[in-house]
């Protein structure tokens, strides 16, 4: 998940990797973020489109539901990164319904506020952006993800438009990524998949980590790894590897070269296109299989 070292450590590991100058870094720190447009499949379904409210034994939480305009599809469930629900992930959840998936996009913090909670082009870099998200971040835990996360399967299986005959799938960004490993525990009987895309915190040194949760699951797993990442817990998709196995699970887990922390959603300003369309095509084959 995103802290306060992840900013320093982008720039450190694109001036160590050359990938960017130092002029470019500055520059990219103080431009305005324009959100990159998402390409839309030949065959994409239309999709209908809304804001839901859904009632969780802490309130009322927020999120965005899109699915194809006709029949019944295979349920989603997205965790966005610490940023929360805002137009990135809209587009990202509008783009997953047009493959034919019924997609629950939630606001993370509705405890604290309604979504958006940060501005159009906020960017995690910004001091200001840390000060506000960070808090509302480190006041989730294990416990409200879990209670979130059976209040959103059960609104995903109360909905006409999902096939409650298929598996769930669930995916998470950034600190959302631990989330769907949750959420497969929690749940085993009704997720079938997970993909984790520059998920923090995914391994821990302590009994609550969500990798020790793996024999609880019955899900398939794609884990699409960030190079700084890697570079700083090198052990963690070993860990996974090992946890997998023993469950005898499937779990793709791969390092993206050059991807930065954060490159996936359109909005990130280390978004690396041509790596998060990569992702994107390794989870669509995750869910062809484990969701079908």
């Amino acid at each position: 998940m995103c802290d306060e070292e992840t900013v320093q450590d982008n720039e450190r590991f694109l001036a160590n990797r050359s990938l960017l100058s130092r002029r470019q870094i500055n520059a990219a720190a103080g431009a305005a973020i324009f959100m990159a447009a998402l390409p839309r499949s030949a065959n994409a379904m239309d999709v209908s489109e809304s804001n839901a409210t859904i009632t969780t034994p802490d309130g009322e939480a927020d999120a965005y539901f899109v699915h194809p305009s006709s029949g019944q599809h295979p349920a989603v469930l997205i965790w966005p990164d610490i940023l929360g629900l805002r137009p990135a992930f809209r587009q990202m959840g509008k783009r997953l319904a047009e493959a034919g998936y019924s997609v629950l996009v939630i606001n993370p913090y509705y405890r604290q506020a309604k979504s958006p909670v940060v501005s159009e082009g906020a960017s995690f870099q910004d001091e200001e952006t840390r000060n506000h998200v960070l808090p509302m971040a480190l006041a989730l835990s294990a416990d409200t993800v879990v209670s979130d996360a059976r209040a959103f399967v059960g609104f995903l299986d109360a909905q006409a438009a999902v096939d409650t005959t298929k598996k769930i799938g669930t995916t998470g960004y950034c600190m959302g990524g631990p989330f769907t490993m949750l959420t497969a525990a929690t749940l085993p009987d009704r997720i079938g998949a997970g993909a984790s895309f520059h998920g923090g915190r995914l391994v821990l040194d302590t009994p609550d980590s969500p990798h020790l949760r793996v024999p609880e699951m019955k899900a398939d797993f794609l884990f699409a790894i960030a190079e700084n990442d890697d570079e700083k817990q090198p052990e963690a998709k070993t860990a996974l590897r090992d946890a997998f196995d023993s469950a005898g699970l499937k779990a793709e887990i791969e390092v993206y070269e050059g991807a930065l922390h954060g490159w996936c959603p359109p909005d990130s300003r280390v978004y690396n296109e041509a790596q998060a369309e990569r992702a994107w095509a390794r989870m669509l084959a995750l869910f062809e299989g484990a969701l079908a």
